[in-house]
Formats: C-alpha cells, sequence, structure tokens
C-alpha cells in the first residue's frame, strides 16, 4: 500500500478498472524478487518481472516478461495555464520548491480541464508480454504499485509521466515574483554552514542517593508487588499483528495470502496450547 494521498490516488484510478483478485496477487509482484528491472525514462516505466511456471498457459520454464505502463500526457498548450495558476499560490510555490505536493494541486489543474492524478482506465497505457490476455495483469499490477511506491518519494514523477519534467517546472515556478522570492531564501539557507557542538547527547548528571536507603530496600522497592496477577483475554482478532502490516509483504512469494495463511497458523496454536491461555 501506499504511504501518501496521491500515491493512494494513483492505485484508487487503478482499481476502477481492474478486477481486485488481479489487483490482490499484483501487489506480491512488486517486491525485489519479481520485478528485477524497473527504469523510469522520457515518462513512460519499463520493468521486468519474473513470471511463474504455467503449463495451461505454455509457459514450461521460468520466463521474465517485459511491462511497459504510461500515462496520458497533458498537451503543452496546457501547462503554461497550469503553472500561472501554480505560481499564484505562495503555499503552492513553496511545497512544490522543496519537493512537496500541494494539497490542493488539483485545483490548478481542474481550471484548463486537466488532472494531474489519473482519473481512470483513459489515462493509462500499459502492455505485457505474458500471455494473459486480459489488462491490467498481476505482472502490470505489481509494476503500478512499486510506481506508487516511487511516488511517495518523489511526487514530481507524476509530473514527468504527465510530460513535464521536474526541472521545467521549478525553472517556470522560480520566474513568478513568488518563486523568486522563496528560491532565493531556500538557496540562503542552503549557504548555511552547520556549526560544531561539544556533545550530541546531554550529559550525564551526578545525583545524591539516600544513604539510609537499605540494601534490602535498594533491590525490593519500599512497597510489596502483587502476589497475583490477572489474566487477559485472548484477542478477539487472530493474527491483527500481522493484519496492521497489509497483506503480501515483499518476502511474501506465493499467490495465496499471507494474512489468511497466518490467521490459519494463529488458529492451530491457539487450539494446540488452548490449556496454558
Amino acid at each position: 500500500m501506499s504511504r501518501t494521498w496521491w500515491g493512494e490516488r494513483f492505485l484508487e484510478a487503478m482499481s476502477e478498472f481492474a478486477d481486485p483478485g488481479r489487483l490482490q496477487r499484483g501487489r506480491s509482484y512488486s517486491g525485489d524478487s519479481r520485478i528485477l528491472m524497473f527504469d523510469i525514462s522520457d515518462g513512460e516505466i519499463t520493468a521486468t518481472v519474473r513470471g511463474n511456471v504455467n503449463p495451461y498457459f505454455g509457459v514450461y520454464k521460468e520466463p521474465k516478461y517485459i511491462v511497459n505502463v504510461a500515462l496520458t500526457a497533458i498537451p503543452m498548450e496546457d501547462w503554461p495555464d497550469v503553472i500561472r495558476h501554480l505560481s499564484s499560490k505562495a503555499g503552492s510555490v513553496a511545497k512544490l520548491l522543496l519537493n512537496e505536493m500541494p494539497d490542493e494541486i488539483e485545483e490548478s489543474f481542474d481550471s484548463v480541464g486537466q488532472s494531474l492524478l489519473p482519473g481512470g482506465f483513459d489515462d493509462f497505457q500499459s502492455s505485457c508480454s505474458c500471455p494473459d490476455w486480459s489488462r491490467p495483469c498481476k505482472h502490470i499490477a505489481g509494476v503500478c504499485y512499486r510506481l506508487a511506491q516511487h511516488l511517495d518519494r518523489d511526487p514530481f514523477l507524476l509530473f514527468e509521466l504527465r510530460g513535464l519534467s521536474r526541472e521545467e517546472l521549478q525553472a517556470e515556478l522560480v520566474k513568478s515574483p513568488l518563486g523568486r522570492a522563496l528560491s532565493a531564501e531556500l538557496s540562503a539557507q542552503s549557504e548555511l554552514q552547520p556549526q560544531p557542538v561539544a556533545f550530541l547527547f546531554a550529559r550525564p548528571e551526578p545525583i545524591e542517593l539516600d544513604t539510609q536507603l537499605s540494601p534490602r530496600e535498594f533491590w525490593q522497592g519500599t512497597k510489596r508487588l502483587p502476589q497475583t496477577v490477572e489474566s487477559i483475554d485472548g484477542a478477539a482478532v487472530p493474527a491483527i499483528v500481522v493484519k496492521k502490516q497489509g497483506d503480501y509483504p515483499p518476502f511474501w512469494h506465493k499467490d495465496k495470502s499471507f494474512i489468511e495463511v497466518m490467521e490459519e497458523l494463529y488458529g492451530r496454536v491457539k487450539v494446540k496450547n488452548k490449556d496454558l491461555l
């Protein structure tokens, strides 16, 4: 799963036209064990994905599939109006110059009838060399999940995928009055040199101990510990710690849900050790 709102919106757009089961399987294809190569160049994602042996499709040797994913580019004639709208908002300019995504980013694209984030099937172009004719296949879904992780770290990839590079966008933003002022301030801050300090952490200070304290009181305390311990009820939801982390972790290479397997394991352990609860 994605950690940012724009990454979530990207995955939501894909879920509107993709089979939920394929998306679940695709999530397990987003790890390094499956995606052997992942490259973003000229607004297009190219990846090599390790597939499975499947005699039903005539695949008897572990294959490597080539996946291509791209978003529909925004016409170049619309970008000046988008940038003009962005440049009129100090908050948007500041966040973009700091490599962050403004919350109200879509307002600037709505003004020209466009959208930065994909809205559905028409915004995706994808292909895969696998024999599965359905789109997106699990290999394409896995690449899209990996792309969402990259978008979490670098939201400017969205602009690149839509046809405008980071350098071009920031160069245009700096031309505005707000952009010039903020850019000068950021440049001045970057020139500040770090100052050395004597200690990285607070130095411990000695304290006086009560000389009347006996060794028995020091080790056992002044109050007696409870003689009984209240029993704790079992968890109402099995494998809750695992569920909090999400399904299909990177180390899980099977098509079956990792959470379902752990639920079954937790249930077996609970039944086997019920006398100890």
